[in-house]
C-alpha cells in the first residue's frame, strides 16, 4: 500500500510539472547568450506547458523571491513566426518573483536554475506568456515557444556588500563614490546595476531600480543603455558606486549607480 501511495504521489507531482514526453518539441541551436535558432517540428504540440533544460549553467542557482534577469526569444508555433525577443534591443528581461503577475510556467522555467542555463518553455499563450500584457495577434490557446538564457538571479534589494542605500550628492559633478575591485566594465558589456535617477536641481527621484522591483541589466551601447551610461560606467569595476550627469528629453538628471555584476555571455 505504501509503494502504491508513493507511486500515486510521484505521478501527481510529475503531472503538476507538465506532461511526460507528450507531443513533439522544437529543436534549438546556437550558443548561450546568442539569439537562438528554433526549428518547429511537424505535429501538434501538447496543450499543457512543458519545460526543458537545454543546457545547464554553472552559476548561482536562482532562488524564490529573486529578480531573474534573462534574455528570451518568443516564437509562435504556427508558422514559426517571431513574436518577441530581447536580443535585438540588448536589454534583458527582468522578472520580479514577488508572488504576483508571474505564471507558474515561468516559475518552473526560471527558478532553481543555475546562471548560464538555457531553458525552453512550450505551451499555450494563456499559460506561457510572462508578466505584463501580451502583444497583439495571439489567441489564448495558441502555442508559444520561449527560450530563456538565464543571466542570473539577484535579491530585490541587492546592493554593494555592507553599504547603505545611495545618497544623492549635492552637485552634478561626475565622481566615483565607492571604488570597485571586481572585473572591469567595458563598452558593449552587459552590466547588472541598481540605480537612482533624480532631476536637477530639485533632486526629486524620477526613476529607481529599487522602486521597479530590483536590479536591471543593460548592454552598454547606444540605444540599449540610457543616455550617458557608456561614458559614466565604462572603465569602472564591479563593486563601484558612481554618480554622473545626463540629459534626457532636455531634462537634466543625475544618476547614482551601483555596479553589481558584469555578464560575459560569449
Amino acid at each position: 500500500m505504501r509503494l502504491l501511495w508513493l507511486g500515486v504521489l510521484v505521478l501527481a507531482l510529475l503531472a503538476a510539472c507538465g506532461p511526460i514526453g507528450q507531443g513533439p518539441l522544437p529543436v534549438v541551436t546556437g550558443a548561450f547568450g546568442v539569439r537562438p535558432v528554433i526549428t518547429i517540428p511537424d505535429g501538434v504540440p501538447d496543450p499543457r506547458p512543458r519545460v526543458t533544460v537545454l543546457s545547464a549553467g554553472s552559476g548561482r542557482p536562482t532562488m524564490p523571491g529573486d529578480v531573474v534577469l534573462a534574455d528570451v526569444e518568443v516564437r509562435r508555433w504556427s508558422g514559426n513566426l517571431p513574436y518577441a525577443n530581447t536580443y535585438d534591443d540588448h536589454q534583458p528581461a527582468r522578472v520580479v518573483f514577488d508572488g504576483r503577475h508571474v505564471p507558474d510556467s515561468w516559475r518552473e522555467a526560471l527558478i532553481g536554475r543555475p546562471a548560464g542555463s538555457r531553458v525552453m518553455l512550450v505551451g499555450p499563450a494563456a499559460l506561457s506568456y510572462g508578466p505584463g500584457p501580451p502583444l497583439g495577434g495571439t489567441r489564448p490557446a495558441e502555442t508559444l515557444v520561449l527560450v530563456f538564457d538565464i543571466l542570473g538571479g539577484y535579491p530585490p534589494d541587492a546592493r554593494l556588500v555592507g553599504r547603505a542605500l545611495p545618497d544623492v550628492p549635492n552637485d552634478r559633478a561626475p565622481r566615483v563614490l565607492i571604488g570597485g575591485s571586481g572585473p572591469p566594465v567595458r563598452a558593449g558589456a552587459k552590466v547588472v546595476v541598481q540605480y537612482v535617477a533624480v532631476e536637477w536641481p530639485g533632486r526629486r527621484v524620477v526613476d529607481s531600480s529599487y522602486l521597479r522591483g530590483g536590479p536591471s541589466a543593460f548592454t552598454l551601447g547606444p540605444g540599449a543603455a540610457p543616455p550617458g551610461w557608456v561614458a559614466g560606467l565604462a572603465g569602472q569595476r564591479v563593486g563601484a558606486r558612481v554618480a554622473f550627469p545626463t540629459e534626457e528629453a532636455g531634462r537634466p538628471l543625475l544618476y547614482v549607480v551601483d555596479i553589481l555584476d558584469v555578464l560575459d555571455t560569449k
